[in-house]
């Protein structure tokens, strides 16, 4: 399959383009520096302009039978105005040029479109959601449902569409397993406020191979769950963390503390999702780190 990536750059976008290829699986990407992008990736890729704002020639979706979408600003940071009009910006907007694009060209049939967790909102508590639960209602989760709203146009014109709701994705090189590292080694872990907030992370080998699997079965389609089957609390999560290190876990960062420092971003580490890969699940997918203890041995081995 002639596949086109968006965010092949990324965190996740190298690992997704090996795989695609290592599947024989034919790769173009889209990115505002294409000399830069096609300097990252393996020899083979080919590349097009796309700066998620401007309309793009459908012309750079030639022959793309598959899209896999991951191009946007990054949601961690502090929520300014500023921040919150380029995070609404480049994943609605991006996504509305792209599907626009792919309406166009008229040869894909398969689109993958990332979206977040962020989609049930906070303050659920402990309560256990799925792809049936209904949207939240503070900022991250309107986001969410605007770029959700824009990859459906795709849907609504004939092409299988799949919304990966991703979690927590783990990996030591980005992200946030990369942040709390160097603060876990020297023996100074916390947990978060009171700890109980539910963390619905995934390593970062199993999205990819969620990503793949989304984009390779045609009886896959709507809102996916992409996170471990065994999601656990913050306080967990940090326990388990400092074993695997074998380092003391014996700190509290308060709430008030990330709220100084993070402004209304805190609340996406306060609150928390307790989130189930139900569909994936039910779809055959197989996790090969469902289990936090081995998932952070695996990816701290070397």
């Amino acid at each position: 399959m002639r596949v086109t990536c968006t965010g092949a750059t990324g965190f996740l976008g190298p690992g997704l383009v090996q795989g695609l290829l290592e599947a024989g699986h034919t790769v173009h990407v889209l990115s505002r520096n294409v000399e830069h992008a096609l300097g990252r990736l393996p020899s083979g890729v080919t590349g097009s302009y796309f700066d998620g704002s401007t309309p793009m020639s459908p012309d750079a979706l030639a022959g793309a039978e598959g899209v896999v979408h991951l191009a946007g600003e990054p949601v961690d940071q502090r929520w300014t105005h500023e921040a919150k009009h380029r995070i609404h910006h480049s994943r609605v907007e991006g996504t509305r040029v792209l599907v626009e694009a792919m309406r166009q060209a008229g040869t894909v049939r398969h689109f993958v479109c990332a979206s977040a967790v962020g989609f049930y909102g906070g303050a659920r508590a402990a309560r256990t959601l799925t792809e049936e639960d209904a949207p939240g209602d503070d900022f991250l989760a309107h986001v969410c449902q605007g770029w959700e709203a824009e990859a459906l146009r795709a849907e609504a014109a004939g092409i299988r569409t799949v919304r990966l709701r991703i979690g927590v994705v783990l990996h030591p090189a980005g992200g946030v397993l990369h942040r709390m590292l160097p603060v876990f080694r020297m023996g100074a872990g916390a947990k978060v406020g009171n700890g109980q907030q539910y963390v619905s992370w995934v390593h970062r080998e199993d999205l990819l191979r969620l990503m793949r699997f989304a984009l390779e079965h045609p009886t896959l389609s709507g809102p996916v769950n992409a996170t471990s089957p065994e999601p656990v609390t913050n306080s967990a999560f940090a326990h388990t963390l400092g074993a695997v290190l074998e380092r003391p876990v014996a700190l509290t960062v308060p709430g008030l503390v990330l709220k100084a420092r993070f402004g209304e971003m805190a609340r996406v580490a306060l609150e928390g999702q307790r989130v189930m890969p139900r569909r994936a699940l039910e779809a055959g997918f197989q996790f090969r780190h469902p289990e936090l203890t081995e998932a952070l041995r695996d990816l701290l081995s070397s």
